[in-house]
């Protein structure tokens, strides 16, 4: 096993991601409780002593919720943001297992390399990151408003991509939500739409479809999306450019409070 992911939670009301090599397992986000932390760690049979570090995309309540607990519930964990990001965390983490990384280049945990990228949302400075051990990539690109030429050359060859896929467009549009949140969610330092994530799918199939993938729809709102539609509507997208889902391209949906099986690459 080279490289595997798993969502313990994936939505606007809390994020934690899990990826793991043969010695290191590192969590992404920590936007839930930390008793479902430590139950995910039981339920994938990750032993607590390895994980190695908690990684921060941005400094949102719905990564960072349980930062504190976690540095009690695993005191030998560090956790790595970078300096925008740890400027804006209120949570206590000590300071001698805060680590800083710098936007744009990449480091080492354990057997894992680690790549953090700019991605476009109203925060201080988030990112979001590609994960490689053995030849294998994994990326995560969620809370970004529209997806980047940066963005796109980080991920275009990622084995495994957890993209966001965060509202139908019409669902936000006449929704509940004040006019200016609707703004905020629609704008370039938002969140991306379903359609806007098939779009982006199309292009990477487009100009690089010479590699199995398996995509991981991530993020999906509890107000303005479901899983199903987010599925149906970016196979159709797919379909339209004549992209078919089969052993070439897998698609799935992250669950909100809900564990998802484990996919390896």
């Amino acid at each position: 096993m080279s490289l595997s992911f798993c969502s313990f939670s994936s939505g606007s009301s809390g994020n934690c991601y899990l990826v793991r090599s043969n010695d290191t397992a590192l969590l992404i986000d920590v936007g839930i409780s930390g008793k479902k932390i430590l139950e995910g760690l039981s339920a994938t049979e990750t032993p607590q002593e390895q994980v190695k570090g908690v990684l921060v995309t941005h400094e949102h309540i719905d990564h960072v919720k349980s930062l504190r607990i976690i540095s009690k519930k695993l005191p030998e964990v560090e956790t790595y943001a970078n300096a925008g990001t740890w400027s804006q965390i209120e949570e206590n983490v000590p300071e001698e297992r805060r680590k800083v990384f710098i936007t744009g280049e990449t480091f080492a945990i354990g057997d894992i390399e680690v790549k953090p990228f700019h991605i476009s949302h109203d925060a201080a400075e988030p990112v979001g990151f590609s994960f490689f051990s053995e030849g294998k990539q994994i990326s995560i690109v969620t809370d970004t408003g529209y997806i980047t030429d940066e963005i796109f050359d980080e991920m275009k060859q990622a084995d495994l991509l957890a993209l966001e896929a965060n509202h139908d467009e019409n669902m936000l549009k006449v929704g509940r939500y004040p006019w200016n949140v609707k703004q905020r969610i629609l704008g370039n330092k938002g969140h991306l739409s379903n359609v806007a994530a098939g779009n982006c799918l199309c292009r990477l199939l487009d100009e690089c479809c010479s590699k199995p993938r398996n995509i991981l729809l991530a993020h999906l709102s509890r107000e303005n999306n479901f899983p199903e539609m987010a599925y149906q509507t970016i196979k159709n997208v797919l379909e339209e450019s004549e992209h078919y889902l089969g052993k070439q391209l897998q698609l799935n949906t992250m669950m909100k409070d809900e564990i998802s099986m484990i996919y390896t690459v």
